[in-house]
Order: structure tokens, then sequence, then C-alpha cells
């Protein structure tokens, strides 16, 4: 009997599981597209346009080398070059790994600056706009001391570059903070790791924020949004609300077989069955970091029923450490998290593209009123002087006419 309904059905499983990492392996650097941008490399800009503003999405860089030799910094680096000061990068959060800024006294701080530094000193010689959202690892992974780890970066990344603008929203407060980029495209920046985080979070005139009931932050928002309903507006931020990724509830057969690869990379002990319970969990419960988390859930639920009432809206984040595009009721939404490390991301779903490589999402817009967004990788050719590639190029529909407005925010 043990036979029959426990070591069969256990070693079938093991077996099938294999094959279907296998197969995971097999596809998991080769881009998706859904079948209606598969030609997708055949579509440009009209040749008269010309480009007014480009933003470069950096996310979760926290892990980036400092040597001058990392791939993707190369490749902001030539960003950075062709698009001159008509061009805004903006850091999406996780800025460093693995707990944000600690005190000068902790273990991980010297690599912290040290980090810190290479970034600021790419961002110093950069024309542009330059601005730093915070994430979770910033607010010491969402934990006690967590705004005080961000206020160290915050006043470290403010004083370095001499700009006020240069890390928002300020002071750890919600937001929403607006900057208009160029005429007809306008930067909403807001701050999500406020939702989910555990520890202290600021509220009120006396800790610098402007309002005392975060409800008036979705009055605010809801009002930015309708105000400048007739302009390209972008969202920035650092959680996504779509993701075919870990955050989204999404995991792999390895995940089930193998599970303590959660905790590290090398601890290959197969598990399976039981392996599944933590993958279930997070699916069902989520981490303070998951969407199915209460908290996630619940300030995503109030983000998406105010965007749904309008159709100008490109929202971007990072968290989830890939290459991911969405577009869901005439707005987009891109997840730009694989500026140092990458993880899995599904195929198919939602999404009409994902890619497991390191990269970034570029925006641009242009005088003739179009908006493009450009996915750039970092490429595996064997000549080190060419630091990546577009690996996806899509056009973001025009402005529509205005969507009935509601009062429910």
């Amino acid at each position: 009997m043990l036979l029959y309904f426990i070591i069969i059905p256990t070693v079938l499983f093991l077996v099938f599981g294999l094959f279907s990492y296998w197969q995971e392996l097999k596809y998991r650097n080769k881009p998706f597209y859904k079948l209606s941008d598969v030609g997708w490399r055949k579509c440009l800009p009209k040749p008269e346009a010309r480009l007014v503003h480009s933003i470069a999405f950096m996310g979760d860089v926290g892990y980036v080398a400092t040597d001058g030799t990392d791939p993707v910094m190369r490749l902001l680096g030539e960003w950075q070059q062709t698009t001159g000061p008509e061009g805004s990068v903006l850091f999406l959060g996780d800025n460093l790994y693995p707990v944000g800024m600690p005190a000068e006294t902790h273990r991980h701080y010297p690599a912290a600056k040290e980090r810190m530094d290479f970034l600021l000193q790419q961002m110093g010689a950069y024309g542009g706009r330059k601005i730093f959202l915070s994430g979770n690892h910033d607010w010491n992974k969402g934990r006690k001391k967590g705004l005080e780890y961000m206020l160290r970066q915050e006043k470290y990344v403010v004083d370095t570059l001499q700009d006020e603008n240069s890390y928002l929203p300020r002071h750890g407060c919600p937001g929403p903070e607006a900057i208009q980029l160029a005429e007809g495209l306008q930067l909403v920046i807001i701050n999500t790791q406020w939702w989910v985080q555990r520890g202290e979070k600021p509220m009120g005139p006396s800790q610098g924020c402007a309002y005392d009931d975060i409800e008036e932050f979705f009055l605010r928002l809801n009002q930015i949004l309708r105000r400048n309903r007739h302009q390209r507006i972008v969202v920035a931020a650092h959680h996504p609300l779509y993701s075919n990724a870990l955050h989204g509830g999404k995991f792999t057969v390895k995940q089930h077989i193998f599970p303590l690869t959660a905790a590290h990379k090398r601890f290959y002990i197969p598990l399976p069955i039981f392996g599944s319970l933590y993958p279930f969990y997070r699916q069902l419960f989520g981490a303070y970091e998951d969407m199915s988390h209460r908290k996630y859930r619940k300030m995503r639920k109030r983000l998406l029923r105010i965007f749904h009432q309008y159709s100008n809206i490109v929202y971007v984040a990072g968290h989830d450490h890939n290459l991911q595009h969405f577009e869901v009721r005439d707005n987009h939404y891109i997840v730009s998290g694989s500026g140092s490390k990458t993880s899995f991301v599904k195929k198919g779903g939602k999404a009409t593209f994902t890619l497991e490589q390191r990269g970034f999402f570029v925006l641009n817009y242009y005088d003739t009123g179009e908006l493009w967004i450009e996915a750039l990788a970092v490429t595996e050719a064997e000549d080190v002087s060419i630091p990546g590639a577009v690996v996806f190029r899509k056009e973001l529909g025009p402005v529509l006419q205005p969507k009935e407005q509601t009062q429910q925010v």
C-alpha cells in the first residue's frame, strides 16, 4: 500500500518535475512576445519624429558591480551619451542590497557606501534629470528601523547630487509627487513601500508629509490624473501592479521540487510534494512584499480602481527581477527590475512581453505625440564592446477620450 500511494506518486512527480525544470532552463532566457507583437522589429517611430524626452527605468540595481565592468551600467552609460540632457534616469528602488544604507558601524555599510558612490558618480556626470525612489530593501527589508535606513540613504543622495528633487517622495512620505518632464508628458512618483512597511512610517506635517490621513493620498492622486488626462502620465513606483513573477505569485517547478533554494541557490535537496507548501503559502497569503499579502493587495486594489478610470497612464515599477509589459484597460504596466540580478518570469497570461535577463526599459516621447517603450537587455555576444541590444519595442496607443469619472477612489 505504501508503494502505491506514496512512493510511486512521489517518483512520478519528481520525474515530471525534473523534466519540466529542464524545459524551463532551456527557454528561460528567451523572450516571450504576445502574438500581435511578434513583428515588433519592423515597428519604428515616424521618420520625421524628433525625440523630446527619454526616461530610463533602472530597477533593483543594488548588486551592480562597482569596478566599471557591469554590463547594465555600461548600457545605461551608452543611453546617457545618446540621449544627453533631454532625458531622465529613475532608480525604482532597492538601490542598495541587502538592507539599504545602515549606520556607519554596521558591517554592510562599507559595501553600501561604495555602491552608492559608484551610482552617484555616474549620475553626477549626467546632464539630465536623475531621481532615486526607495524600495523594501532600502527600508531595511521592510523591518524595524527601515525609515531610519531610508532617510540616511535619502540624505546621502541629496547631499551628494546637491538636488532636493533627486530622492522622491521626500522623508519617506507616500507622495504623490508630480513633475512636468516636457509639454504633454508628466511624471508622478509614489512611495508604495509606505503601505507594506512593518515598522515606523511617516505621516503628517510634523514628519514632513503634507497630510495626516492616507485617504488624502488617493484624493490627490486622482486629482493629478484628472487635471492631466489630456497628456501622457508616467507613474513610477517600486511595487508592480501586474507581474508574472515571484511577487505576483508565480513559481517555477524548481521551487516546488527544491524549495530550499529559496534560502540558498545551491541547496538542491529534492522535497517533492512537501516542497509545494511554501509556494502555495506565498500564493495564498504572501510575504509582506507579495501581491497576495493583505497590505499589498489592499494598496493594489485602491490604485487600480483609480487608474482604470483613465487611459493615458504608464505605470513602471521594479521589485521583480525581470522585464515585463502588460496592457490592461488602455493603460500600460511595466516591470523593469533586472538592474543587477534576474529571477524567473512566467510567459503568457496577460503579459505582452516577458524576459528573464538583465536590462531596463526606456520610454521615448516624440514631438509627434508618439510614445514608445523599448526594452534594453544585456547581450550574450562575445564582443564585450557591445553591452546590450533592444529586445522589444512598442508604441503605446494615443490618449483616448477621458472615461466617465466616478467619485469613488
